[in-house]
């Protein structure tokens, strides 16, 4: 009994700590992006928004998911590491919006808001799958 407990308890943290890096995330798209995300997603039914944000959830989940995952024997050790690959890929997700948002012409924030589908939407939501897979292969 004590065991599932105690992995109740685990689960609880990773899953608290999962949860607080996907508000992370949410927050990130949000800052990247003119406009209130909130908005531009469930009044406005933006597409585009909201496949770019439907995308950084994924790769976060991913890389907290392979962290989880290959985590220490040591809950603590793990705990941790499973913040820092996750905040990394919070870094690195918003360090490739901007790198494509310096060597593609406009805005890239205002492409991924606009009403109409934008191809940039593809590009974007791609590099955060593949910063997502880049770290996720790290961490194994």
């Amino acid at each position: 009994m004590s065991d599932i407990v105690n992995g109740l308890g685990r689960a609880s943290a990773y899953g608290g700590l999962g949860l607080v890096l996907l508000v992370l995330g949410i927050v990130l798209v949000d800052v990247l992006t003119p406009g209130k995300l909130g908005r531009q997603i469930w009044e406005e039914r933006n597409r585009n928004a909201a496949m770019v944000l439907s995308s950084a959830l994924l790769g976060i989940g991913g890389i907290v998911f392979t962290s989880i995952w290959t985590t220490y024997e040591d809950f603590g050790k793990g705990l941790v590491s499973t913040a820092a690959f996750g905040l990394l890929g919070l870094v690195m997700m918003a360090v490739a919006f901007l790198v494509v948002d310096l060597i593609t012409p406009g805005r890239l924030g205002a492409a991924l808001v606009e009403p109409e589908p934008h191809p940039a939407v593809w590009v974007t939501a791609s590099c955060n799958l593949a910063v997502s897979a880049i770290l996720s292969a790290s961490i194994a």
